[in-house]
């Protein structure tokens, strides 16, 4: 599998674990105290940690520093924002695809040879 997959892959996988660890709490523990909302998400976080860091030194090998920051924020964006309107209700926006659109043209010069 190419390099570059590989870490797309494993940075998805880890974006899923980290946006349940950043927003999860505000639906699901929202009447908790802050400390065990806290806890909760360092919990989901180790698993995208244990994600993120391989995704990052396997992707290192191929791709340049700038490339592996543009390809995360580009997934990130990808994956907020299906969680944001599926598991936090949320209503689509229109500024959700400028800021892809933004993204996008991140990811052309940051990847032009």
């Amino acid at each position: 599998m190419p390099i570059a997959l590989q870490t797309a892959g494993l940075l998805i996988l880890s974006n899923i674990f980290m946006t349940f660890a950043w927003y999860g709490h505000l639906k699901n523990l929202s009447s908790k105290p802050w400390w065990i909302a806290a806890l909760v998400s360092w919990g989901i976080a180790l698993f995208e940690y244990l994600l993120q860091v391989p995704a990052n030194r396997i992707g290192h090998t191929e791709l340049s520093l700038a490339q592996l920051k543009i390809m995360q924020e580009a997934i990130t964006l990808a994956v907020f924002v299906p969680f944001a309107m599926i598991y936090m209700n949320q209503p689509f926006k229109l500024d959700y695809v400028w800021a892809g659109l933004c993204l996008v043209g991140a990811v052309y010069f940051i990847f032009r040879t």
